[in-house]
């Protein structure tokens, strides 16, 4: 890579400089779904990467595609970085949406299926099946499912039922009368939720081996003309609906956010249609009908060949005991620092503590959290919490805290999507036990991930604090990578301190020693020492930026890395999904390598390093370069000092920039390419390399 600085007359806020982020998103899910095809991945989890492709392309139309419909709406007109309005960018979405869409069934019917199969796991069409198997699913229909389903025929009386977002359903046409001679031609039939979307057959049903299956959707079809007695079915069609999902609340006209949100929440199941997936086989007619019905237009239709509920299959890897098609199990460590039955705060008061998640245990955590609960000489506990549950071990931690008399305060982010009605039970358990609940602050959600202990010590306070990069969630914590820093550094803690007045009180924004802070310093911060990178490489002293985030998306923040790039600065990008910087355009980002890393964990650390002549600074954070982010929520970042601790991170990340095995390069046209082995080159696979060092 050439250091050298470089020059051009495109101007740093030319269209053709910037990615769309959307397209950039859907990039991400396209190379999730190829750990589907890849065959050294355990069989199993490739069945679970194509549901999380599918997971996460549901949210994509939920969200995304949601608000910029709703863009085009109020202002068509807008244009985004990459120089496109919202229809324009709408058009693009669909094009590439269902190009993945189309490649998803590809890997489940051409690949996953007939290799499950190998494996003596079998899903079983309804025209394969023996008779004892129908025998065994007429039972389960008529005793399971018979009596708990409801179709409704369409008439003047029975007007189309409203569709739950993402629910499964059928559309079935008739011919005959009903007992009222009634036939208005067409019936729906909604799916219960609570239902498996996936049938185990038992041993007596099966004489193939105890792993096989059958979908729900295909039970349904064999006996639907059971649902409408002395009528004839024509067609029986599954169907799904994907809606608007984000919801909005009025930060300027609301008294109580949690009433608010609990109102909004209650309408998420129904808002505006986004999307409609169908069965490929149904008829032009149905289909012309369920998109009238729906306000829908053909590039909003999906037809597929398979189950509409893709990401349900995702219940078959709880019925299987098959550890022979899983990811091999692994014990995280726990540094001999906080060993069994070790005194967590002597430890912290001697050194300064940096654990890596999953390699390294959650359990510290937990247990920092329940020996400040019971320590007499803890006198105050703060705690944000933005995804946990309400049976999390830290939430009993903090209950056990209250009732031992301490003083407890809990900021919870009841915005926290997808996880709002979660936040909301969490918050009414905290306080039925006297924990101070707040929701920080209206109109920016508190994504910062802080615990503060206050302790008397000597005669005298002393702050313990932990900071994370990822939530205070033990499930989550063993398959994301995070990192966390228990410290009791007296400048630091103040700063914790103050950053938790702001989210429980009024007053003006106070200067902090260590911490970068959203939405008040922390973009500024960042641009700076982006920008001084840029005056040491011009100065003819050594420069380079190595981050690691999940999204870099903010203008700004892509502006000064262009100048860095332009200046001559060495910068090393390592971004999970969206990224809307453009690497290697001449002139602008020669100097920019953007790659990203796709594993058995889900990257979710935020790290900047930055060379500075030599006075190396390594900063951790809850934050991405996002807009909201930067500008819309409160987020930290918190300086590694400890020598040792700042040196491990870049030993990880080291492995990061030298993984040849899961790594994904972003070309200058906004297209990924995966990285090939060479017959010569060893195989370096960062997380593998992590676990083998970190793991018990």
């Amino acid at each position: 890579m050439d250091s050298k600085p470089t020059e051009t007359s495109l101007p740093l806020n030319a269209p053709e400089l910037y990615i769309n982020r959307d397209l950039s998103l859907l990039a991400f899910n396209k190379r999730v779904l190829a750990q589907a095809r890849n065959e050294a991945v355990p069989l199993l989890e490739r069945l679970n990467y194509l549901c999380i492709s599918c997971s996460n392309l549901d949210e994509f139309f939920e969200v995304r595609v949601a608000s910029i419909i709703e863009m085009a709406s109020i202002d068509p007109n807008t244009i985004s970085a990459d120089g496109t309005t919202p229809s324009e960018q709408l058009a693009k979405i669909a094009i590439y949406a269902h190009e993945l869409v189309n490649k998803q069934y590809q890997v489940l019917n051409d690949i996953l299926i007939p290799t499950l199969a190998e494996h003596n796991i079998r899903f079983i069409r309804r025209k394969d099946w023996t008779k004892a198997q129908h025998q065994w699913l007429t039972t389960y229909f008529n005793e399971e499912l018979l009596p708990i389903l409801t179709p409704v025929g369409l008439d003047s009386a029975h007007p189309f039922p409203r569709i739950l977002n993402k629910s499964l359903n059928f559309i079935i046409s008739l011919t005959g009368k009903d007992a009222f001679g009634r036939n208005s031609g067409r019936a729906i039939l909604q799916a219960p939720r609570g239902l498996p979307r996936v049938v185990q057959l038992p041993a007596e049903a099966t004489s193939s081996g105890p792993h096989d299956f059958v979908f729900l959707s295909s039970i349904i079809h064999e006996f639907i003309n059971d649902l409408f007695s002395g009528m004839n079915v024509t067609g029986c069609y599954q169907f799904r609906v994907t809606r608007n999902s984000d919801f909005f609340v009025d930060d300027d006209a609301i008294d109580d956010l949690l009433l608010a949100v609990q109102g909004e929440l209650a309408m998420r199941n129904y808002g505006d249609e986004v999307r409609l997936e169908i069965d490929a086989n149904c008829a032009d007619d149905t289909v012309n009908f369920l998109l009238e019905r729906f306000h829908l237009t053909r590039d909003r239709l999906f037809l597929v060949n398979g189950p509409v509920n893709l990401n349900r299959i995702q219940e078959v890897n709880d019925c299987l005991d098959r550890p022979d098609l899983k990811f091999p199990p692994f014990k995280p460590s726990i540094p001999s620092c906080f060993g069994k039955d070790k005194d967590m705060f002597a430890a912290i008061r001697k050194n300064d503590v940096l654990l890596h998640h999953p390699f390294e245990s959650f359990a510290p955590v937990v247990e920092f959290l329940r020996q400040a609960s019971a320590d007499p000489d803890v006198l105050v506990i703060k705690q944000t919490l933005y995804r946990t549950g309400a049976d999390s071990p830290i939430v009993a931690a903090l209950i056990k805290a209250a009732r031992a008399g301490k003083v407890v305060t809990v900021v919870i982010e009841l915005r926290a999507r997808f996880d709002e009605k979660a936040n909301i039970d969490l918050a009414a358990k905290l306080q039925e036990a006297a924990v101070h609940v707040v929701y920080g602050v209206v109109g920016y959600k508190t994504h910062a991930k802080m615990c503060l202990v206050l302790r008397r010590e000597d005669k005298q306070l002393r702050n313990y604090v932990h900071l994370g990069t990822g939530n205070y969630h033990p499930r989550t914590a063993q398959i994301y990578t995070d990192y966390g820093l228990f410290s009791c550094d007296k400048e630091l803690g103040e700063d914790v301190r103050r950053v938790f007045a702001q989210l429980t009180s009024l007053g003006k924004v106070t200067k902090l020693n260590k911490l970068l802070q959203s939405p008040f310093t922390l973009h500024k911060g960042l641009v700076e020492k982006i920008d001084r990178e840029s005056q040491h490489a011009k100065n003819g002293k050594p420069a380079k930026i190595i981050i690691q985030v999940n999204a870099v998306v903010e203008e700004q923040l892509i502006k000064a890395l262009y100048r860095a790039s332009q200046a001559g600065v060495e910068v090393k990008l390592i971004v999970r999904g969206i990224c809307c910087l453009r690497p290697g355009i001449p002139g602008v980002s020669d100097n920019i390598e953007v790659r990203a890393v796709i594993g058995r964990f889900l990257e979710h650390a935020r790290l900047y390093v930055f060379a500075n002549d030599g006075h190396q600074e390594v900063y951790a954070s809850s934050a991405d370069l996002m807009s909201r982010n930067m500008f819309k929520r409160v987020e930290v970042c918190f300086p590694i000092e400890s020598k040792k601790l700042a040196a491990r991170i870049l030993h990880d990340l080291n492995l990061y920039l030298q993984d040849n095995s899961q790594v994904w390069f972003l070309q200058p046209d906004g297209t990924y390419r995966q990285h090939q082995l060479h017959d010569n080159e060893t195989s370096v696979q960062a997380q593998a390399l992590l676990l083998n060092e970190l793991q018990a």
